[in-house]
């Protein structure tokens, strides 16, 4: 049966990613609490959508380390819950996912990858992944990576951060770490093809390409015209936590453009 979008509920639709979604019923933290199972059926089965779209997370990995009981509340429970209120009334579950469930490696992950998660907030969003796989009659997960978008209102990521050192005489980088730069924007229309083809299973959505940070800059400083020095360094210069290490990226399926590309038509029309 094809799903209507305009009978999809958003969660999370005031975040970053949520800024870009052009479809459905959005829902905020004012429409319900997805930590509340009580709320949250509810409100699904008041609404009664064909398809569950949920973007409500908590990205701070940081925060996530220091609180793991907030982390497990929010990515598996909120989850959980979701998935089963949208099981309730036959709806689609739609759950974005993050590159990492996998561990740091030097190469990009593919869908066959065993899952590994060395941080609370990867761990937290596997086990919602789980809770969907186990709940769900029909669901999608969308692995995702390093996700930039937002522009100056709601960027509060690398790219939105960096720039605010780009009239500086120089910065430094991170350039033995990689992964997936990958644009909100193109995240959304995949998500949206995704449910309009009514597509099912797992899947790896980022632009194609990876990247370091340092990559990322250097695209930056090109396409905003600036004439910073950027010097390239270890990740060991930061003495990063486990956490914090970068996964090496995911092998899209969704035939998504480059990172470059992408990364360009984001700084040229939203900064």
């Amino acid at each position: 049966m094809k799903i209507d979008l305009n009978k999809v509920l958003i969660t999370g639709a005031n975040g970053m990613v949520g800024s870009y979604v052009d479809f459905g019923i959005k829902a905020g933290r004012e429409s319900f609490d997805i930590t509340n199972m009580s709320q949250v059926v509810s409100f699904i089965e008041k609404l009664k959508p064909m398809a569950v779209l949920h973007l409500a997370a908590e990205t701070n990995m940081e925060k996530c380390e220091n609180d793991p009981s907030h982390a497990y509340l929010v990515n598996t429970v909120g989850t959980y819950n979701l998935a089963t209120a949208a099981k309730l009334v036959g709806a689609k579950m739609i759950y974005v996912s993050t590159d990492a469930v996998f561990p740091s490696s030097n190469t990009s992950h593919t869908k066959k990858d065993k899952e590994q998660p060395k941080s609370i907030y990867g761990h937290s969003k596997y086990l919602g992944e789980l809770a969907v796989i186990g709940l769900s009659d029909d669901y999608v997960i969308a692995r995702t990576s390093w996700v930039f978008g937002g522009g100056k209102e709601k960027d509060n990521k690398f790219v939105g951060k960096f720039i605010a050192q780009l009239d500086n005489s120089e910065a430094k980088a991170v350039n033995d770490q990689f992964n997936s730069p990958t644009y909100a924007k193109d995240l959304v229309e995949a998500l949206k093809k995704l449910i309009s083809d009514n597509k099912s299973g797992t899947f790896h959505v980022a632009n194609s390409g990876r990247a370091s940070r340092y990559d990322v800059t250097e695209v930056m400083v090109k396409t905003l015209n600036k004439k910073i020095k950027i010097l390239p360094v270890s990740a060991s210069t930061y003495g990063l936590l486990p956490y914090q290490e970068s996964s090496g990226g995911l092998i899209g399926d969704v035939g998504l453009r480059s990172w470059q590309e992408a990364l360009v038509e984001y700084l040229e029309n939203e900064w």
